[in-house]
């Protein structure tokens, strides 16, 4: 840089390209920073979704093992599942009377 047609850099000068450089390796090392952690997003999204599936997968073998070691309990679950009736509505239906 020139100042006021001087060869000689004042030391305001020197200080102000010091400061500057060191503001372009600050933005250097953010710019860095930034990569490397968008680069770590990407890989967390990628992460996910394989643990997603896994979950999936696990899941449903846990619920096959399951179905297999306890068969009764899924005919209690379909009976829970029917719609009750209320006591007055199943006397009625007992009695043949629809």
């Amino acid at each position: 840089m020139i100042n006021s047609g001087n060869a000689v850099p004042t030391n305001a000068t020197q200080t102000k390209e010091r400061l500057y450089a060191q503001l372009a390796m600050s933005l250097g090392r953010t710019s860095r920073a930034i990569s490397q952690t968008a680069d770590l997003c990407e890989q967390l999204q990628v992460d996910l979704h394989a643990m997603r599936i896994f979950a999936g997968l696990d899941a449903a073998k846990f619920m096959t093992v399951a179905a297999q070691l306890n068969p009764e309990e899924e005919g209690e679950e379909n009976v829970v599942a029917e719609p009750k009736q209320d006591k007055k509505a199943a006397a009625h239906d007992e009695k043949g009377n629809h």
